[in-house]
C-alpha cells in the first residue's frame, strides 16, 4: 500500500526522516542517557527503515540494504533513474 502520492514527496519524507536520525544520534552521542532523545531516535529510524522500503517496493531500491536478492538474479537496480535524474524525482 503506497503512503505517498508521489515518488517526489516519498523521498522529501525519507530525506526528511534521514536528517533526524543522523540529528539525533549526534546528540546521542553527547547525551546517552537521554531516554527520551533515545525514544525519538528508535521512532524516527524505524518511519526511515518503513519509508526505504515502501521506496524499494515501488521505484526500486534506494540504499544497499533494501535491495531484495532473491526478486532478481542479476545486479539491475541501477538501470532505474536516479532520484537527481530526470523522471527520478
Amino acid at each position: 500500500m503506497k503512503e505517498f502520492s508521489s515518488r517526489k514527496d516519498l523521498l522529501n519524507h525519507i530525506n526528511t526522516v534521514s536528517f533526524a536520525v543522523n540529528d539525533i544520534q549526534l546528540y546521542l552521542n553527547t547525551h546517552p542517557e537521554d531516554t527520551e532523545a533515545l525514544a525519538y531516535f528508535h521512532e524516527y529510524k524505524e518511519k526511515r527503515v518503513k519509508a526505504l522500503k515502501e521506496y524499494a517496493t515501488c521505484y526500486g531500491p534506494l540504499t544497499i540494504d533494501t535491495v531484495d536478492a532473491s526478486a532478481c538474479d542479476r545486479w539491475n537496480w541501477v538501470n532505474e533513474p536516479w532520484p537527481w535524474q530526470e523522471g527520478g524525482c
